[in-house]
Order: structure tokens, then C-alpha cells, then sequence
């Protein structure tokens, strides 16, 4: 792979397979190569991936989860409830190490997220927009800040407020977040436009010290 860039880091996450049967319930979109490349470079260059244990909470293909690995986590854990996802996200996993040769440490649980108990350093996730179960973000926003505190997560740009109102209100500081346009690609049948492109943000998230 030669020097690792976030282009190289692209590319590679582009050559992984994404879903075949995206289900509506679960509100399952692909996260595009760019995108994820763009979040776990981020976390690296805040020194919060390499060498780092890492979740990728509702892991779906596992596109973050696999960057991470890419930029030296220490271990990535990849959750999902879907069986299928997790199964597509192991193989992407496996053919990232024979693309690159390499060999990284991952775990795969199915698991509604909700019971998922392990801790780990930082939490990398795109959680559902929640257009089709109402605040499902915020689901995967507390269960975040209970298992690591360090966070970056993916969100709709509209819920800023409350966003801010939950990380206050459980000892979070919001270290930054970056603007994306995220594209979602006609992958569910009732789609009708070619993209359709949504204002999202990246939120960088971490657990405020106590104060002595």
C-alpha cells in the first residue's frame, strides 16, 4: 500500500462490498468510501485511532470499523443486530487483509445495541437518521458515551440542538464537527431520485474530566 494517506484509505475502502438487500426497518445505507475515509482520518490524526481500541457500533458492511484497522487500531469490535451485515462486513474485513497483507484484530457481535456491554478507548459510528424509527440516533449516542470517551459519530445537521442538549446532559464536550453533504443512493425500492443528498455533520465527542 506504500505510505498511508486518506486517499489510500479511500481506495481501499471503495474496493469493499456493500449491501445487497439494504433493509428499510434499519434504515441501511451505504456510507461512501470518501465519507468514512474522511471520518477515521480525523479520528487519526487526533491520535484517537492508531494503537486505540475501537467499536464500530451498528457496523452494517463495516466501512469505519475496516478504516480504522487500515489506520492501526489496536482492535476494532464491529456491532450490528443484522447477521447478514455482519457477515458481508467479516468477509470485507478478510479481504482487506489479503489486498494489504496484513493481519488485524477484530470481533464480530451480533447484537441489538442496546445490550452491547464491552467497553473500548473510541467509538466510530453511523447511526440511523431516524427517519424511519424517530430518534434512533439517540440510542446509539448513549450507548456511546457509556462505552467509550471518545466518540465520532454521523448525524443529520438538524439535530445540533439536541445533540448538544444530550452530550451536556450526560458529561460530553463537543470537540468539533465537520459538515458533510452525504449522498444516499437509490438502494431501497421506493427510491426515486439517482442521489439524493442529505446536510449531515460529524460529530467529535468526548467525556468531560471531573474536576477534583
Amino acid at each position: 500500500m506504500g505510505k498511508i494517506t486518506k486517499k489510500s484509505v479511500a481506495v481501499e475502502l471503495t474496493k469493499l462490498a456493500t449491501f445487497e438487500n439494504p433493509k428499510v426497518k434499519l434504515e441501511q445505507y451505504q456510507t461512501e468510501a470518501e465519507i468514512a475515509a474522511q471520518v477515521i482520518w480525523k479520528a487519526f490524526l487526533n491520535g484517537d485511532i492508531e494503537g486505540k481500541s475501537c467499536i464500530d457500533l451498528g457496523c452494517g458492511t463495516g466501512i469505519l470499523g475496516i478504516g480504522a484497522l487500515i489506520l492501526g487500531a489496536r482492535k476494532v469490535t464491529f456491532v450490528d443486530i443484522d447477521l447478514e451485515a455482519l457477515k458481508k462486513a467479516e468477509e470485507n474485513k478478510i479481504a482487506v487483509e489479503k489486498n494489504l497483507k496484513r493481519k488485524y484484530r477484530a470481533e464480530f457481535v451480533q447484537r441489538e445495541i442496546r445490550l452491547y456491554k464491552k467497553r473500548a478507548q473510541v467509538i466510530i459510528q453511523n447511526p440511523p437518521f431516524g427517519t424511519k424509527q424517530p430518534h434512533a440516533d439517540k440510542a446509539f449516542l448513549l450507548k456511546a458515551m457509556e462505552l467509550a470517551p471518545t466518540i465520532y459519530s454521523i448525524h443529520k445537521i438538524a439535530g445540533e440542538r439536541f445533540i448538544a442538549t444530550l452530550a451536556e446532559d450526560n458529561g460530553f464536550s463537543i470537540k468539533g464537527i465537520i459538515p458533510i453533504k452525504f449522498p444516499l443512493k437509490p438502494t431501497l425500492t421506493f427510491h426515486r431520485k439517482k442521489t439524493y443528498y442529505t446536510d449531515v455533520g460529524v460529530w467529535m465527542l468526548e467525556k468531560r474530566r471531573r474536576k477534583v
